[in-house]
């Protein structure tokens, strides 16, 4: 039995049938590819062609507002946007007054066209140097179109060029009311009436039309009928002629009343200081603002300041021990001092004011310290801390004067806690005017007359009871010798204190926390001078007996001629004295008893002689 041959080919091998399809597809497959890449080349140099032939020109599609530019180079386009853009030559605006008209260009009224920055936006279309954005920006603008708006120009000075040239015919008769002031007249000009062309009003209805540019046609003019308001300007006048109409006196009084001054402010020099200014209020309206400098014034009234000022006076007041209540024995009065300021402004009131060209100055008044209703308990000035008593028995009447017309002058007065008493300061010059008169002085290494003999009676009288007091001795001036109205009923020598205006002063410091009131007292039945301290007492206090030692003998008497004796009379004009150095301790505790300060007062003096005046051709002339 005969079988089939069987194959030799392994399972699942192609047979020669299919390996046929196998390279059909294969070759299939490349011819695809190879054809793809053909035509992307081919597409690719399509497109580089594209952009390189539009690598100066405009791309397709694109158009300024109607005017296709596509194809174009810049100077092209520009070209044809010029020729196209008519809207400034052929557009006429017309202006009409009345029966007069005025016709403008819309490029006479300053609208343009911007030719190349339009080309250039146009042109900016697909040359951006990235030829994947300008590809894209090309092929929208072909396939979807782009459009770009003309740039607009517009020049606002050649539309108020036009305006002006309108206005300067129109304008009218219009005339402002204005005023001067001619040395010291006022010279007025009401105005007159007018018409005028409002510009901006008219300007504004212009632009509105030329902006969006509008097809020309009439524009309004805009006409200001006005007749000149001289209301405010009548009044100004007024206030000019008021402030002119006379000088302004400034007046003032002193302390008692008397006047000073007058000073005056003529018409000549308000007329050169008045300020008239124009003031255009928010309602357009026009008012007149009239002042005057008063800067032009202050230094001259600033300058009468010194001579106007008044210093407080203290009341003076004596102590009743009994009541422990201060009497009034001198009043207080307020002190003052020119208010410039306040003064200025009332002078530049009285320059508008017609009734009114007296103008009395203002002042600040300063109160005093010690004034009339203080009492003794504000002041701590609760007894008696301090005595001292002088005599003056064999004094001139002279001399008692002085020496009344002293104590008068520091009766009742008050020291302040840390206040130091001068006693030069206190009783003022020494000069017939304060109520002084000739007596003897120290001066000059002997006795003489002079202004003011036995002032030194009452420092002396003060500086005993300051120093047995406890107070501190600030300034104390010795005499040259010893006077022997100091040593009277058994007073002690070297407890005097000179004093000489202005070199020579006594003082002392009131070093408690207590007020002091200074009393005085003349009695003349026992020629003596009394200093009373009241105040709290403050501290407990030993004087010790005076160490006197160099005791000189006085010298010899002397004699002087005085022409106006007789024979045989003499006066006596000296005392002598004997020399010494003469100290006398102190020391001050306080209520417990602790010593505070301990001090002494020292003084040296001259020997001194008695001189006598006797007539000429005295024989105890040739003694001396």
């Amino acid at each position: 039995m005969t079988t089939a041959p069987q194959s030799t080919l392994p399972p699942n091998t192609f047979e020669p049938e299919d390996a046929g399809v196998l390279a059909w597809m294969l070759r299939s497959l490349l011819l695809l590819f190879l054809g793809s890449l053909l035509l992307g080349g081919l597409l690719f140099g399509a497109v580089m062609a594209f952009l390189s032939q539009h690598s100066e020109r405009i791309y397709p599609g694109i158009s300024v507002g109607s005017i296709s530019v596509s194809g174009m180079t810049q100077p092209e386009a520009e070209a044809a946007i010029q020729d196209a853009f008519l809207y400034g030559d052929e557009t006429i605006f017309t202006f009409r007054d009345r029966d007069n008209a005025w016709q403008y260009s819309a490029a006479e009224l300053g609208i343009g066209l911007d030719v190349e920055g339009t080309v250039a936006q146009a042109w900016a279309i697909g040359h951006s140097q990235n030829a994947v954005n300008d590809l894209m920006q090309a092929a929208n603008a072909w396939f979807s179109g782009a459009s770009i708006a003309p740039i607009i120009t517009y020049d606002q000075n050649m539309a108020l060029a036009a305006l002006q040239t309108i206005s300067s015919e129109i304008n009218q008769g219009l005339e402002t009311p204005s005023l001067a002031i001619n040395g010291t007249e006022v010279v007025v000009h009401e105005g007159q009436a007018g018409r005028a062309m409002d510009i901006n009003s008219t300007l504004a209805a212009l632009e509105n039309d030329l902006i969006t540019l509008q097809p020309g046609g009439e524009i309004p003019i805009a006409i200001m009928e006005a007749s000149p308001d001289a209301t405010s300007l009548t009044e100004a006048a007024a206030m000019i002629r008021t402030a002119l109409s006379g000088p302004i006196t400034l007046t003032s009084v002193d302390d008692q009343g008397n006047s000073l001054g007058p000073w005056t402010v003529s018409v000549e020099q308000i007329a050169s200081l008045l300020v008239v200014e124009q003031v255009v209020n928010d309602d357009g309206t026009t008012t007149y603002d009239v002042n005057i400098d008063m800067a032009a014034f202050a230094d001259s009234v600033a300058s009468l300041a010194p001579g106007l000022i008044t210093a407080p006076r203290n009341g003076r007041f004596h102590f009743d021990p009994v009541s422990r209540t201060l009497e009034v024995i001198q009043p207080s009065a307020s002190g003052r001092e020119l208010n410039v300021e306040q003064t200025l402004a009332r002078l530049q009131a009285a320059v508008f004011e017609p009734e009114q060209r007296v103008v009395p100055m203002a002042f600040n008044f300063i109160l005093p310290s010690f004034h009339n209703q203080v009492t003794a308990a504000e002041l701590d000035i609760t007894e008696l801390v301090a005595e001292s008593t002088s005599y003056f028995t064999g004094s001139s009447a002279n001399r008692r004067t002085n020496i009344a017309v002293t104590s008068s002058k520091l009766d009742g007065v008050i020291i302040a806690p840390g206040q130091e008493f001068t006693f030069n300061g206190l009783i003022g010059e020494i000069s017939e005017e304060n109520g002084f008169v000739e007596g003897k002085v120290i001066f000059g290494g002997r006795t003489t007359s002079g202004l003011g003999g036995g002032v030194c009676q009452v420092s002396t009288t003060a500086f005993r009871a300051a120093f047995t007091g406890g107070f501190a001795i600030t300034e104390r001036n010795s005499h040259g010798y010893r006077v022997g109205y100091y040593e009277l009923n058994n007073q002690p020598p070297g407890l005097d204190a000179a004093i000489w205006q202005p070199e020579r002063d006594f003082r002392f410091q009131n070093n408690t926390p207590y007020h002091i009131l200074i009393e005085t007292s003349i009695f003349p039945d026992q020629n003596a001078l009394q200093f009373r301290f009241y105040s709290t007492r403050y501290f407990q206090v030993e004087v010790d007996e005076p160490i006197v030692k160099n005791i000189e003998p006085a010298l010899p008497t002397l004699y002087e001629v005085n022409s106006d004796l007789q024979p045989g009379q003499a006066v006596q004009v000296d005392y002598s004295a004997d020399g010494a150095d003469v100290t006398v301790y102190r020391r001050v505790y306080d209520l417990s008893g602790e010593l505070m300060m301990e001090d002494y007062a020292y003084t040296h003096y001259l020997p001194w002689a008695a001189i006598f005046e006797v007539a000429p051709g005295d024989s105890r002339l040739r003694s001396s």
